[in-house]
This record gives C-alpha cells, structure tokens and sequence, in this order.
C-alpha cells in the first residue's frame, strides 16, 4: 500500500537520521518525499499522490509538517497542498490533535485515511471541493478521475 511505511519501519522514524551535531538547532531538521499509493477504493483509487514531509528538531513535542505536492481535488487538501488532518495540528478542538506519543507512522495512516473514511465533507479546508461533491457527486467524481489521468498517474 505504501511505499513511505517500508522506508519508515527501516528508518525507525527518522529518529536517528538527524544531521550532524554541528549544524546549527534551526536547520537540523529531515524531509521525506515519498508516494502514497491510494487503496483501489473510493473516489481516489488507482492514483499516486507524493506527499512531502518535514520533521523539525522538536518532534516527537511538535507535529511533522505535510504538503501534497501532487494536485487534487479534495475537500481536505487544497491545490496547492495544504492538508486538514487534525493529528497534524498541535492544538485541536476536538482532542485528536498531535501528542508526543504520535509517530511518522501515525502521520501516513492518518494521510491514507484522507482517501477513505476521513473523506470530510462537512469540515472542508477546499470549500469549493466540497460544494461540488453536494452539487453534483457525478461531476466531483468526473472531476477528480480527471485529476488523477493529468497529475497522480
């Protein structure tokens, strides 16, 4: 299902991956690229969605920082990538926020979640993503298998 779990469980979370010591606090910190390979269910199946990955200096007390780099049509991704994931959140309203007992593992299920049963249409970061799936739920469909042939194949 994903590639990123496979390097996840060699890298043991990136915990012991950090730059030298003798790089300054600020600049110590790791990304990860890889692909999210969508389960063949749902709206999203058969596309391949890269995701990118910044683990500051302060985690596990701080979340990882996530982008989608590949476009989408997602009522909790916008175009340009942000994600609405609460375990990415420090502080969330509804306690399922990010905790220090959280792990990069955590982070991919919770992203892999995003195409299936935490598909959110009534808390949307895309409002217009949204809309459109209570509009017309044929043409979001249409709408998102057409992103996938032009930019997740």
């Amino acid at each position: 299902m994903l590639t990123l779990a496979s390097k996840l469980k060699r890298d043991d979370g990136l915990r012991g991956s950090r730059a030298p010591a003798a790089a300054s606090d600020s600049t110590r910190r790791v990304s990860v690229r890889d692909r999210l390979l969508v389960k063949d269910e749902g709206y999203y199946q058969g596309g391949k969605f890269q995701f990118e990955t910044e683990v500051p200096d302060a985690y596990n007390m701080v979340p990882p920082k996530v982008k989608c780099l590949t476009r989408i049509w997602h009522p909790n991704i916008t175009e340009t990538g942000e994600i609405c994931l609460s375990l990415l959140r420090e502080h969330s309203i509804d306690g399922t926020g990010w905790a220090p007992t959280r792990t990069l593992k955590d982070v991919v299920w919770g992203l892999n979640s995003l195409f299936t049963d935490l598909l959110n249409f009534d808390d949307p970061l895309n409002i217009e993503a949204a809309e459109h799936h209570l509009r017309d739920k044929e043409d979001f469909r249409n709408k998102v298998e057409d992103y996938i042939k032009r930019y997740a194949r």
